[in-house]
This record gives C-alpha cells, sequence and structure tokens, in this order.
C-alpha cells in the first residue's frame, strides 16, 4: 500500500508514468469510466476547499467510482475532539482511498501512519500541496512539452504559499531549471528553500518588482495574498494589493509565456487578462481532474 504525502514520494520515472497516464485519460475518457466500479473515495476536509475537493470528486465519479466525506471539520466528529489517527481508522472501514486536507502540518502523514487504505494529502497547513504540484507539472508539460530548460517566476505570497514550495522541490529534480522569486520582502521564500537550491547548485534571483523580471519568464505563476496565514488584518491589507497581473505588464512578457495559478484568485490576476491565450489557469484546473484520476487508479493499482 502507497500514500501520497510529498511530490518527491515519486520519482521523476514514476511521474513520467503518471502523467502518461493522465494524457491517455483525457484523449480517452471513456476507456477509465468503470475503472473504479465498486470503489469509494473518502474525501476529509477539515478546512474549506472548493477546487482541491471536488476536483478529487469529479476524478472518482468519472471513474465510475463513489465517494463519501465530510467538507469541514464542523461537520465531523473532529469537532466533539476526535484525533485524526481515530478518524482514518474508522475512515478505512468505509472507504478504499482517502484524501485529506487538514490545517495542521502533519496531519495527513500521522493518517497515513495508521490507516489501512492509501491516504492522499489535499493540503496542509503551509507546509505541502503534492496534487496541485502534479497538476502544475501536467499543465507544464502538456502545453510546454517539457519540464525542463525554462525560466519560472513565482509572483505574491512566497512564504505562506505551500503550492509555491510544494512546485520548487519538484522542478529541482529537472534540468536547467531558473526560478526568479517576486515577492514584498515580507513575503520572501523561506530560507529552507534558498538555501537547497543554493546547495543543489540551482539559479534563482529575488526581486520585488514583476515588471522587471516578466519578460525573461518562459512561466509566471502568480498565487494570492492567503488572509487565513495571517496572524493580523492589518498586514494582510498592507499585501493584498502589492501584485496585480493586468494586461499592461502582459505586454511586456514572451508571446509564448505562460500564467499559472493555483486558484482562488482574489484580485491578483485582473480579469481582462482571461481571455489572452497565455493565460492557462482554467485549463490547469482541467488537468487538476486528469492527475488525480491517474492518481487514484496508481495508488488503488487499477491503472
Amino acid at each position: 500500500m502507497r500514500h501520497l504525502m510529498s511530490p518527491l514520494d515519486f520519482t521523476t520515472d514514476e511521474l513520467t508514468q503518471l502523467f502518461d497516464l493522465a494524457a491517455d485519460i483525457e484523449k480517452n475518457p471513456q476507456k477509465y469510466a468503470h475503472k473504479c466500479d465498486g470503489k469509494k473515495l473518502a474525501t476529509c476536509f477539515y478546512e474549506p476547499s472548493t477546487r482541491t475537493r471536488l476536483s478529487f470528486e469529479s476524478a472518482m465519479i468519472n471513474l465510475g467510482g463513489q465517494v463519501i466525506g465530510f467538507s469541514d471539520a464542523g461537520s465531523s466528529s473532529a469537532s466533539k475532539g476526535e484525533s485524526v489517527s481515530d478518524t482514518i481508522r474508522v475512515i478505512s472501514c468505509f472507504a478504499d482511498i482517502c484524501a485529506m486536507r487538514h490545517p495542521k502540518e502533519g496531519a495527513p502523514m500521522v493518517a497515513a501512519a495508521h490507516s489501512r487504505i492509501p491516504v492522499i494529502n489535499a493540503g496542509d497547513g503551509g507546509h505541502q500541496h503534492p496534487t496541485q504540484t502534479l497538476t502544475d507539472l501536467l499543465t507544464i508539460r502538456s502545453l510546454k512539452g517539457r519540464l525542463d530548460h525554462f525560466t519560472i517566476g513565482l509572483c505574491g505570497d512566497l512564504k505562506f504559499g505551500r503550492t509555491v514550495h510544494s512546485l520548487i522541490r519538484a522542478l529541482v529534480r529537472y534540468e536547467d531549471i531558473h526560478f526568479v522569486f517576486i515577492s514584498p520582502e515580507e513575503l520572501r521564500v523561506p530560507d529552507y528553500i534558498t538555501d537547497m537550491l543554493k546547495e543543489m547548485g540551482i539559479s534563482y534571483e529575488e526581486n520585488t518588482s514583476l515588471e522587471d523580471t516578466i519578460a525573461d519568464l518562459d512561466l509566471l505563476y502568480m498565487t494570492r495574498v492567503q488572509k487565513e496565514r495571517f496572524f493580523n488584518e492589518e498586514d494582510y491589507v498592507r499585501l493584498k494589493d502589492f501584485y496585480i497581473l493586468n494586461k499592461q505588464k502582459m505586454e511586456l512578457a514572451k508571446p509564448d509565456m505562460l500564467v499559472l495559478h493555483p486558484l482562488p484568485r482574489v484580485n491578483e490576476i485582473s480579469v481582462e487578462v482571461d481571455d489572452d491565450p497565455r493565460a492557462v489557469y482554467f485549463k490547469q484546473v482541467q488537468y487538476g481532474v486528469y492527475v488525480r484520476m491517474a492518481l487514484i487508479l496508481t495508488l488503488l493499482d487499477l491503472a
């Protein structure tokens, strides 16, 4: 039995197999429509989610399976004080696989240690969000044709953004990736990330200006400033509008630069950018369903 706690749980060869499977699912959905007949996915979401939870549920339904679970801690026995380890022991009696979102870092790992079914980390605090990273990688591979030899800018909340941390850790395994970190001083990428890049000899630069760097990018990964990660309202209000991607900035970019965003968007990408063919964040959502379908099949050994 295998779990997914981090994007690094899969080797690059295994990721290639996963993405090949996702690509085949995209081309031949009917071939997979009954692969999970009789199987159940439990979605255990201790904090709010739209895309991730519904993406997992859509993935399982597309495979012919069923979905059970809860969408916030208040509607689970966690509100009565039940531990994560006890919850997963119970869920193991009902379902064949579990996707867990939790505000506490490491909670899905605790669940995996006590589970009799595969557990997928669907986001734990500011730590990891591996299935978003798989979505990002599949989007890049599908639209760029490769996962190496490019410059990627990551813009916005690089301090608390778990999607950013997961993506960086995944991309360092591919050749010739140059990172450009674009953020205000208060939301810089953590030292453990830059220390890792230095240790591995991977090139990166830090900048506070999107306008000064956008022309050099092959990919731009925008993130929102996350209100729920701030301890006080003042800091959030001061920083939430620091970067807004609009038409004028897009005019400075390469004609084939792609704009990704893990969503939800607040106002960091102007709606006027949505019609630009380089804006692929809604395509990204669709790729998220394909990659989660491939992941469910792989962890259930049904591929």
